[in-house]
């Protein structure tokens, strides 16, 4: 049975996502920082029929992060897709005059160096296996920096590198990196279906060998 981990996991996005892919008999790894909140998702998607568990990990803790998708893997098998998708802390969307270096280091700590150890947990199975997906979940700020969201715009980016770095270095060997940018807040999106349509949109381009990164919707319409 195939195994999604999602990086970030909580009742919005990581659970519409879950349902997509539990649909098609991925089981689905809950990696996020509180144990019961997982473990309640991880109860309401089993009521419907998904096999999922919950691993609480940090992503700005690295030793806990590996520890969490090595135990997922061991007890779901080993993850075929890896979605990092955590939420960004409030305190990175703060103006860039009030950005200190502290601030903005726990910022890439969160989204770049996070991808960077998550990717090289799961990597070596994939590449054993001939094949796999990673999916990036950003907002806006990852291709146009805005001076009221100094934080993710200055993480997000470096995120968005590793990325297309791993999407160029692997693309030989079956193994697809992509990048879903949300321009905004979902809700404000007004999607037909709501956040059921992001979930499907990721579904397909983990699945697709197209370009890196996909557009929600343009840019412009969208705010972060």
């Amino acid at each position: 049975m195939p195994t999604i981990a999602i990086v970030g996991a909580g009742p919005g996005l990581g659970a519409a996502v879950a349902r997509r892919f539990g649909r098609e008999g991925f089981s689905i790894a809950l990696i996020s920082r509180d144990q019961a909140k997982l473990d309640a998702l991880a109860a309401e998607l089993g009521a419907g029929g998904v096999t999922a568990r919950g691993y609480a990990a940090d992503v700005r803790e690295p030793a806990s992060l590996e520890a969490a998708l090595a135990r997922a893997a061991e007890e779901l098998g080993p993850i075929t897709v890896l979605q990092y998708s955590p939420l960004p802390s409030r305190d990175y969307l703060k103006p860039v005059l009030d950005l200190t270096p502290e601030l903005a280091q726990e910022a890439l700590q969160f989204s770049a160096l996070g991808l960077v150890h998550a990717a090289r947990a799961v990597l070596p199975a994939m590449r054993g296996a001939g094949g796999g997906s990673i999916v990036l979940i950003n907002g806006g700020t990852s291709v146009k920096a805005r001076a009221d969201f100094a934080g993710t715009s200055i993480a997000f980016p470096a995120e968005s590198a590793y990325g297309e770095m791993l999407h160029d270095a692997l693309k030989g060997e079956g193994i697809r990196v992509v990048q879903l940018v949300i321009p905004g807040g979902i809700p404000k999106l007004q999607l037909p279906n709501g956040i059921d349509d992001v979930a499907e949109r990721i579904w397909e381009i983990q699945g697709s060998d197209g370009a890196f990164r996909t557009m929600l919707i343009p840019l412009e319409e969208g705010r972060e």
